[in-house]
């Protein structure tokens, strides 16, 4: 397919002013056609505002699809030769019920529409919840969906587009609480190898401050254009077919996906009180959890078991002197890269089993395993003088397939402190794994890694004034893959690299200054606190524990995510 070039216009529209709102849209996207745009995408509710009270006041504002402004839009899109997306409220003429919508119009007219299906705190006050689900649609330029600003936020609305077949998403927005682009919009197209068009409004209305960021997203998660305060236009060129089918061949893409291992997607766990949920029918009822210490460690391992053995111990002491009661070590950090396989029940695991019970010390680990005639890439959670379990790695890169079997199970246990899943490198890259062990109940994941790829990013700062203690300066770990899996599901996620970017992540995205610890420098592990406790044993009071954003999931909506043909 040709190359296109693509936009994202950043606008601030003013509420009460909707024909100004549309005269400054129409000026911009002619502005971006005129630049060579043949995909031009505006911001959420671009020809209203956002911050509505209720019905009434923004009922003079509604529109059906299609309608004069789809219209008007239409007949632009015919002159300029583009398609155009375009952010609005909608009003159903059948229902008269009030929808936040983006409307895919083409030269031919509207080409589809999709509501806003997961709501922010806002729609409720005078939107329905979207009901068309979450389509790709065909167009000359490539296949196209639509996501609407919080949508973003849960891993399955952009996998349903991805397993559609989308080569991009255009994703509008009224974001906030954040410097951009957001880590949330990065995630989305590097998980899924689609580009991503990102068109955010800024500016102050109501009180809330929007944050600007406008910006196109390539499938390896390069900024490829961005626009940071202001009225603006990010252009960038983007191939809607070739690095989508180039993907299909890599260990990321959908065809290494593990369908028949995520039923638990469709489940609802939180969406009762998960303090009586877990505890139904008295069956692996979560630990009550406490607030404790962990550490996460990086070392270069030998091939050499024993070597390891003893640089596992040295660290593993030091961390328990600065209070740490658990410590997760990188991938196959007891084998080595290219070490010999071990058994379970070999000296090796014995001795890891031992050193748990002299420290007093829960301790997680890689390894290379050989069980059963075969060898997976596994991790080991010791504790108490014993193996807890162990995790073979299910989602497989292309260089560890060539040695091992993928696993086919997940793993979680429960210690005194709280409920931790494993998973190990590779597996981050696909977002069921760690959602599924949120859904499951656990409170921390751990990550024992040997990522060399490109899994964070620096952000060079944002001109756009925040409030409070969000932070507005450079950032060297701005977008890190690891911390969106922590917020996305309300875990800790404990991530123990052999190389850069090891850290301790906390369960809030959104909570600043973060409650994260970041290993920089020539240390060899980092501490931080992590706080399962619940302070009332009726409701939790944690976010941890009670998981708000995955508490907000619509799994009616997720079973493409499962189907296995």
């Amino acid at each position: 397919m040709p190359v296109i070039a693509a936009a994202a216009v950043q606008f601030e529209p003013r509420m009460f002013e909707k024909e100004r709102n549309i005269d400054r849209l129409v000026g911009l996207v002619m502005q971006a056609a005129q630049t060579g745009a043949r995909l031009v995408t505006t911001p959420e509710m671009a020809t209203t505002g956002y911050c509505w009270h209720d019905r009434a006041e923004i009922a003079p504002y509604v529109e059906p699809v299609p309608g004069p402004t789809t219209r008007r839009f239409a007949a632009l899109a015919q002159e300029l030769g583009c398609h155009i997306v375009l952010g609005m409220p909608e009003v159903d003429p059948v229902t008269d019920l009030y929808y936040n919508s983006a409307v895919l119009i083409g030269p031919e007219g509207v080409v589809g529409t999709h509501r806003k299906t997961h709501s922010y705190i806002s729609e409720p006050k005078w939107s329905a919840a979207g009901n068309l689900g979450h389509q790709v649609f065909e167009t000359p330029l490539g296949r196209v969906a639509m996501l609407i600003c919080m949508d973003i936020h849960f891993i399955e609305t952009a996998r349903l587009v991805a397993l559609g077949g989308a080569d991009v998403i255009c994703h509008i927005s009224n974001w906030l609480a954040e410097r951009t682009p957001a880590p949330y919009w990065i995630n989305r197209a590097f998980e899924n190898g689609c580009y991503l068009i990102e068109s955010n409004r800024w500016g102050l209305e109501r009180g809330v401050q929007f944050s600007g960021g406008s910006c196109i997203i390539g499938p390896d998660a390069e900024i490829l254009s961005l626009v940071d305060g202001g009225d603006g236009i990010a252009l960038a060129e983007i191939r809607t077919g070739e690095d989508r089918l180039a993907l299909l061949t890599d260990d990321r893409g959908p065809q290494a996906r593990r369908p028949d291992l995520y039923k638990t997607l469709m489940q609802d766990s939180y969406l009762w009180n998960p303090n009586d949920f877990f505890t139904l029918y008295g069956h692996r009822p979560r630990p009550e959890g406490t607030r404790f210490r962990a550490a996460v460690a990086r070392f270069e391992a030998t091939q050499n078991p024993d070597e390891n053995l003893f640089r596992i111990a040295e660290v593993a002491r030091a961390a328990r002197r600065e209070g740490a009661e658990l410590i997760v070590f990188p991938e196959r950090a007891l084998t080595g890269p290219a070490g010999p396989a071990i058994k379970r029940d070999g000296p090796e695991m014995a001795a890891m089993a031992g050193l748990s019970a002299q420290l007093g010390l829960a301790i997680v680990g890689g390894f290379a395993e050989d069980a059963d005639d075969r060898q997976f890439n596994a991790a080991f959670l010791a504790a108490g003088g014993e193996i807890r379990g162990i995790y073979r790695q299910v989602h497989l890169s292309r260089e560890d397939s060539s040695w091992a079997a993928p696993g086919n199970d997940w793993l979680w246990v429960d210690l005194p402190f709280g409920r931790i899943g494993l998973l190990i490198g590779h597996d981050a890259h696909f977002p069921e794994a760690a959602r599924i062990l949120a859904l499951e109940g656990c409170d921390m994941i751990a990550f024992p890694s040997c990522r060399s790829d490109a899994f964070f990013a620096a952000h060079p700062g944002t001109t756009v004034a925040q409030p409070g203690a969000i932070p507005t300066g450079q950032d060297p770990f701005h977008w890190h893959e690891y911390r969106v899996r922590a917020g996305e599901n309300n875990v800790y996620a404990l991530f123990a690299n052999v190389g850069a970017g090891s850290g301790i992540f906390g369960p809030d995205t959104f909570a600043f200054p973060r409650e994260e610890a970041i290993l920089c420098g020539d240390a060899s592990f980092v501490c931080g606190t992590i706080d399962c406790s619940n302070n009332d044993r009726r409701y939790p009071t944690s976010v941890v524990r009670r998981k708000d954003l995955v508490a907000m999931r619509l799994p009616h909506w997720y079973e493409p995510l499962v189907r296995t043909r």
